[in-house]
């Protein structure tokens, strides 16, 4: 019985060894939900551009006016929101050879309808429309978004945002502005403000495009185009290519 008694005892799991064992994998499961959560509120320093978007920004050091004209999905809009992002919030990374600002900025993203502009350039730098629980899972890091204000269109549109610029280091930290427009309210509705930038997401109608960048020639700002090209050799899409260019394509 002694015997028995004994081999029994021991094989029973230490009560000790079980709950060390179910503290360490609750240790170890909160450890992967807060890189998760880190990964999911700033997407931008994730950010890494394959050769084609890199040499998109690249090319914002020595112009003003830029623009991405590729098929669908292949990350014209990620490529805008991410540089939007660090002008944003002056977070340039160790690779990045394009335009900077050196001080914060008002910058505009727009599209060609309310619906459109929340969908795709607001999705990307602030997170899904419809979840405000989720703003902060775009390109602008959660922890730059100091302020935003709903549009008065489509649900779930934003009309502005606030954007923590700077403060790392001897940086003094500032405040960043992005508004969203749309095409479809015309040209009138596009005067008067000074930007530092303008993105177009989707082909703009010339006189929209042109009044975009006038809002640029205070400050030296610039204007990025990216969309699938739809319309053929619009006004737009003729600015930035080559006499040899239009020849070429005329000529295909």
């Amino acid at each position: 019985m002694t015997k028995s008694a004994a081999v029994s005892a021991a094989s029973k799991p230490s009560s000790g060894r079980s709950a060390t064992s179910r503290s360490a994998r609750r240790h170890y499961l909160a450890l992967l939900q807060e890189l998760d959560r880190r990964r999911r509120s700033n997407q931008l320093a994730a950010y890494r551009p394959y050769p084609r978007q890199a040499e998109f920004h690249a090319a914002g050091a020595l112009n003003r006016e830029r623009l991405f004209m590729a098929g669908n999905q292949l990350g014209k809009t990620r490529a805008g929101g991410a540089e939007w992002a660090m002008h944003l919030t002056g977070r340039y990374p160790w690779w990045w050879q394009g335009k900077t600002f050196d001080s914060a900025v008002r910058l505009w993203a727009t599209g060609v309808t309310g619906e459109g502009t929340r969908d795709n350039p607001q999705r990307v730098l602030v997170g899904p429309p419809q979840q405000q629980a989720a703003w902060g899972t775009g390109m602008i890091p959660a922890d730059a978004i100091l302020h935003t204000t709903m549009g008065r269109g489509a649900p779930g549109a934003l009309d502005s945002v606030v954007v923590r610029w700077g403060g790392g280091g001897d940086v003094q930290a500032d405040e960043s502005v992005l508004s969203f427009k749309s095409y479809e309210k015309g040209r009138e509705k596009w005067q008067g403000e000074t930007l530092h930038g303008v993105w177009f997401d989707e082909e703009p109608p010339l006189d929209i495009y042109s009044e975009g960048l006038t809002r640029t020639n205070a400050t030296g700002g610039i204007t990025i185009v990216t969309f699938t090209p739809l319309l053929g050799m619009s006004d737009v899409v003729l600015r930035f290519l080559s006499a040899q260019e239009v020849e070429g394509r005329a000529g295909g």
